[in-house]
């Protein structure tokens, strides 16, 4: 049956068809208010606030989330050892951040189905587990992150890290487990608040806008080196990581969020990385200026150790502000995070994965959330692990394995069988080419400079630089040629509407056939990944057994 005639017997089945789990249906029930499936586009702007309010969540949990325990100690890193000399790279990653958010968002909207699932289907087996299981990996070392942050926090007030951190898992996994979707969207809201802490913490610091302005200059304190390379690669990674990529996709159909509503999740997007770069800056600033001068200058440890520093240089007062706004920060990636987690262990296993159920309807969607959130428990719980270094390691891979789940969005992007009339625009596909092609250049610095250690880092920057500017040209007019060729033609897909239309079942889509030059592509871009991956780790090694000779 083509789509047409699915359309003309049943919208509603169409619109509806691609869903795995019949919760993801109905009324967009959020924490700032309720939106009928039948409420018709609102006219005036005051039901056009109260829509954006109903679908507001999503694109703010996800950009917040990343402000995470990992985000605030590298952040945190950033401004305690160069000051306020890297506050360039988080303007430039706004624009990263809308584009890779606002392409999962229209697949979630416009599929109804999860990242996970939709890379297993597309692209098979080998790849879905490829990338599911970096996710997992990654996933985990990121809540075990989240949970370094808790045993900072306890350790800064003085309490026991064995009482803390059991308290928190308990809380993580009661306010999820609810099987109300709008009271864990309240409760997730509450922890984007406390992000106005900043403010406050930002003011004690007296900063001053001339230093602040230089910072928006790109530029490389001290020169480029191995370590800056690292901790750049982690401001990449911790401001823009995979996970995103799975959670926004699968929040936004779990919302109940539809095509109709589109207009107002990308809004929902763009708050949220501008909210996001907003905090990570202000943390940035106030350890900037709170060391400026000092012998503390430099010497970044970890976050536990930032707000001592912080509450001996400006008062306790900064000190206690900076270690809560630390705790929410954990609390707060923790629970996006490993909800990420088992949305995509929902997809992959096409169990039920949604917070509108009940534990009794979704035993294993629930027990993989908990599971997660124990073992990062108890992991962080081992006695004198580099915590720091851990922290910064996860951030990095995270940056390195970042250009290959864009590369999968885009192609998912640019399957018209799955997206129709709402897939990527060639200006759409340029961006997301430099953008992977931006990530790969700076993990490939920094595997080369972690290997040959003398290399002149500028010179291979411009080399590197020129290479990509080449190849995206290359690409580009090879694209328009075959636009040019082809004309524009009219399918069939294209001329449904765009609001009605949606992913026919996937068992229905015959798969894409890849030509040998993606094959070749996407093997060598894998082989590359697991060797940026293996320098990671050779560098956060060197700087562990540094640190021990310093000791």
């Amino acid at each position: 049956m083509s789509i047409n005639e699915i359309l003309r017997k049943d919208p509603i089945r169409a619109v509806h068809t691609a869903h795995l789990d019949e919760a993801h249906v109905g009324d967009i029930v959020g924490a700032f208010g309720t939106l009928r499936q039948d409420t018709p586009h609102p006219r005036d702007w005051t039901r056009r606030l109260l829509t954006l309010l109903a679908v507001l969540g999503p694109g703010l949990i996800v950009m917040v989330g990343d402000n995470d325990a990992g985000g605030v100690s590298t952040y945190a890193q950033a401004g305690q050892n160069y000051g306020t000399g890297l506050i360039w790279t988080l303007l430039l990653l706004i624009p990263v951040l809308v584009v890779n958010q606002e392409m999962v968002a229209r697949l979630g909207a416009v599929t109804g189905v999860g990242h996970a699932r939709l890379i297993f289907e597309r692209f098979g087996r080998f790849w879905g587990a490829f990338s599911v299981g970096d996710l997992f990996v990654l996933n985990f070392l990121t809540i075990v992150t989240e949970f370094i942050g808790v045993r900072q926090v306890a350790a800064y007030f003085g309490i026991s890290a064995w009482v803390v951190v059991p308290l928190v898992a308990v809380g993580l996994v009661a306010m999820t487990v609810t099987g109300s979707f709008r009271r864990w969207e309240r409760c997730m809201c509450v922890f984007i608040a406390m992000n106005l802490l900043a403010v406050p913490l930002v003011v004690l610091s007296h900063p001053h806008l001339a230093p602040v302005a230089h910072g928006v200059i790109p530029q490389f304190p001290g020169g480029l080196n191995s370590t800056l390379m690292l901790l750049i690669v982690g401001l990449v990674g911790t401001t823009v990581a995979p996970w995103q990529l799975f959670f926004q996709q699968s929040n936004v159909i779990d919302k109940r969020i539809t095509p109709r509503w589109l207009a107002y999740e990308r809004i929902d997007t763009m708050i949220g990385s501008v909210v996001v770069v907003a905090g990570a800056a202000a943390v940035m600033v106030a350890v900037a200026f709170a060391v400026h001068g000092s012998s503390a200058a430099g010497q970044f440890q970890d976050a536990g150790q930032t707000a001592v520093t912080l509450a001996h240089r400006l008062g306790p007062i900064a000190g206690d502000i900076f270690a809560v706004f630390l705790l929410n920060a954990s609390l707060i990636g923790a629970g996006a995070v490993t909800l990420a987690t088992s949305y995509a262990f929902g997809d992959v296993f096409k169990t039920n994965h949604s917070l509108h159920r009940g534990f009794g309807e979704a035993r294993t969607f629930y027990a993989i959330f908990a599971a997660m959130v124990a073992g990062a428990g108890v992991v962080v719980l081992i006695p004198d692990a580099p915590l720091g270094l851990v922290t910064l390691g996860v951030q990095a891979l995270a940056g390195i394995l970042l250009p290959s789940a864009t590369v999968f969005l885009l192609l998912l992007c640019n399957d018209r069988p799955v997206l129709g009339p709402w897939a990527n625009k060639p200006w759409l596909n340029l961006v997301g080419g430099v953008i992977v092609g931006v990530l790969v250049m700076l993990s490939a610095i920094l595997c080369v400079q972690t290997v040959f250690p003398d290399v002149d880092v500028p010179v291979m920057v411009g080399a590197m630089g020129g290479a990509l500017v080449v190849v995206l040209a290359v690409v580009g007019v090879q694209q328009l040629v075959l636009r040019l060729r082809r004309g524009r033609v009219i399918s069939e897909v294209e001329e449904i509407d765009r609001l009605t239309w949606q992913m026919p079942p996937l068992s229905e889509l015959a798969r894409p056939v890849w030509s040998p030059t993606r094959k070749t592509g996407m093997l060598v871009l894998r082989i590359y990944l697991v060797l940026a991956m293996a320098m990671v780790a050779v560098k956060v090694a060197q700087l562990a057994l540094q640190g021990s000779g310093h000791a």
